[in-house]
């Protein structure tokens, strides 16, 4: 059996060594014996369940709820000398027959089959007098309530297990699963004794990085004229949005191409093929693209939309780099976005396969998911651990080396007195409000909104009208963090009191947050290359060079090495000396011991130069 487990891989599948965890999966199928695999995207799991379906004496069967995944691996099959089928609504009455005789002849060795078909009266025919050999669950988190994406048809499932005269194999996949979601896959699956592989959510090659740009529309511009020769996908909330971004890249020479469900098959396919195929690399979709779409090329994914749960942001995040080789993938965050996200869940067309205590669960989950996301997006932690958190994974690593914040030169402060202050301010209101009322009550902000409140009576109003929005914003989100405060579920995001609040005001407890000098407490003038001298905008360019030279050798994005903001503060300041180079913007202790030195002698060059001209 190892001898031909290795011939398949190798002559059907092409490859010659199995990637981490196939193996073990392979060897566990083949032994009879159910698993559940949770492997990240671009991990390999078709491979878990092809190639025993291949060794196996009878039928797979494959449930799967996308119909493009299903059509795209049917047809890598097919074309690998492998006959499968599958059986969804993009197939007439006559041709779901056909494949069915087909398979019961022995002609499939794998039918693939959307889990809506599960009972109906044909499809139960075929399997009740079929031999299969194996049932596998793919995108298995649609079983679970505590999914992003549970699926009463999914249950169906379960039933046609029972119903089979010989129990099968039962094997299941997914690629993003907390351990609540896991759990439920083993329990409501009825998996006997499985053997379990989880090979890890961390993708090492990622870059991820959280904006908040004041022009989103320009932040991609940019970035796509700056990434010409890469492939890219552009992901937004709503087809508006799409069609927005798209017009605005294409009108700028971009070749770009879109997809929604408002565009008809034929122009989804097209549009699709034409990505797929490098046509026009960059594609700008709703999430309604993606599942399937194997392209390894793809170099960076932006979010032009925070999506509505990390569960979405991983899985389509990670389309980028499935080669490998290094990626970026970049939140454009706006607060509209949860506004945005909010609506949409609130407004979810009905699905009369849900009861009303289903509908509810399902949309608490998306609430509290949503807020997940949210902290995300105003995290000052390593990006990649928060997401390895959320899933049940913890590295122990404080710095990935390969996130925004990790790359970032944070001032870690003592936000104790001003979590006092918000704390104090909530206990007035009697925890009415949210985090804007609130914010906008310790600025003092003068807006009829808040009077109408009567909030300018209260004892803490304008307490922080030094302070900026951005900032106090941030002491919240640190305190929801942290467990000091919490957020009501619904879409008011009412701000409540926890056990733990009174601590910061004893003192008891101190609450520290890291903060950036691209967000400071107080606005300071802003300086650009363009409020440089001629000699300072020469001086400008020679580091950017620089910085892209050591950006290519070190691997990683220049504004990793340092911000256009820090080359124009070292062009002002003209360091000679460590402690100059420190007093620099954005500029620490560990950015100086890489990079610092290599731009204290660019600047002497510079300034000798300048000397010998002079």
């Amino acid at each position: 059996m190892k001898n031909r487990k290795k011939d398949v891989l190798r002559k059907v599948f092409g490859y010659d060594s199995f990637r981490t965890g196939q193996e073990e999966i392979v060897d566990n199928i083949l032994l009879g014996r159910d698993v559940c695999g949770i492997m990240p995207t671009g991990a390999g799991k078709s491979i878990c369940y092809q190639l025993p379906a291949l060794l196996l004496p009878g039928i797979t069967i494959v449930v799967s709820p996308l119909i493009s995944l299903m059509i795209d691996q049917v047809k890598a099959l097919n074309e690998a000398g492998v006959h499968a089928a599958y059986i969804n609504s993009a197939l007439t009455e006559n041709q779901i027959t056909k494949a069915l005789y087909n398979a019961m002849c022995g002609r499939y060795k794998i039918v693939y089959v959307a889990p809506e078909r599960l009972e109906t009266n044909r499809f139960l025919e075929f399997v009740l007098n079929a031999d299969i050999s194996m049932i596998t669950i793919d995108e298995a988190h649609c079983i679970s309530q505590w999914g992003q994406d549970f699926r009463p048809s999914y249950l169906k499932i379960v039933n046609l297990i029972k119903m089979l005269p010989k129990r099968p194999v039962v094997s299941a996949f997914t690629a993003t699963a907390t351990q609540a979601v896991k759990d439920d896959i083993v329990c409501v699956l009825g998996l006997n004794n499985p053997f379990i592989k989880v090979t890890g959510f961390d993708r090492s090659n990622l870059y991820f990085e959280v904006r908040q740009p004041n022009n989103k529309d320009a932040e991609v511009l940019n970035y796509v004229l700056s990434h010409r020769d890469d492939s890219g996908i552009i992901y937004c909330a709503t087809r508006k949005n799409v069609d927005k971004v798209y017009a605005m890249l294409a009108k700028n020479g971009i070749a770009v191409t879109r997809y929604h469900a408002g565009l008809d098959n034929d122009m989804r396919k097209a549009n699709q093929e034409d990505f797929i195929y490098d046509e026009k690399p960059v594609i700008v979709a709703t999430n309604a693209f993606g599942m399937g779409i194997d392209k390894s090329n793809v170099r960076y994914v932006l979010h032009y939309n925070m999506p509505q749960c990390i569960e979405n942001y991983y899985q389509e995040a990670g389309r980028a780099g499935r080669d490998g080789e290094p990626a970026e993938c970049i939140l454009l965050f706006s607060p509209q976005d949860v506004i945005i996200n909010e609506f949409l869940i609130e407004n979810k067309g009905e699905n009369n396969e849900f009861t009303e205590e289903e509908r509810k669960a399902v949309h608490d989950n998306d609430i509290r998911r949503l807020k997940k996301m949210r902290y995300y997006c105003s995290t000052k932690e390593c990006l990649r651990e928060y997401m390895l958190n959320y899933f049940g994974e913890y590295s122990g690593k404080d710095d990935c080396g390969n996130c925004s914040n990790c790359s970032a030169v944070f001032e870690e402060k003592d936000v104790t007195n001003t979590a006092s202050v918000i704390i104090k301010t909530i206990k007035e209101c009697h925890e009415r409000f949210g985090t804007s009322v609130i914010t906008g009550t310790i600025r003092g902000e003068n807006k009829a909104k808040l009077r109408s409140y009567g909030v300018d009576r209260y004892s803490t109003f304008g307490m922080c009208r030094q302070m900026s929005e951005s900032f106090i914003k941030g002491v919240i989100d640190k305190m929801l963090l942290d467990g000091y405060l919490r957020e009501t579920d619904d879409m008011y995001r009412i701000l409540k009191l926890t056990e733990t609040s009174d601590m910061l005001i004893s003192g008891e407890e101190h609450l520290i947050m890291k903060w950036s000098e691209r967000k400071e407490e107080f606005k300071k003038e802003k300086r650009t290359p363009k409020s440089l001298d001629a000699d300072g905008l020469m001086l400008f360019e020679r580091l950017r060079m620089l910085r892209i030279d050591i950006a290519r050798n070190e691997n990683v994005p220049p504004y990793i090495v340092f911000s256009d903001k820090a080359l124009t503060d070292m062009c002002i300041k003209r360091p000679h000396t460590k402690a100059e180079m420190l007093n620099v913007n954005g500029v620490g202790e560990n950015k100086y011991e890489r990079y610092g030195k290599e731009f204290l002698k660019c600047i002497k060059e510079h300034e000798n130069q300048e000397d010998t001209h002079g």
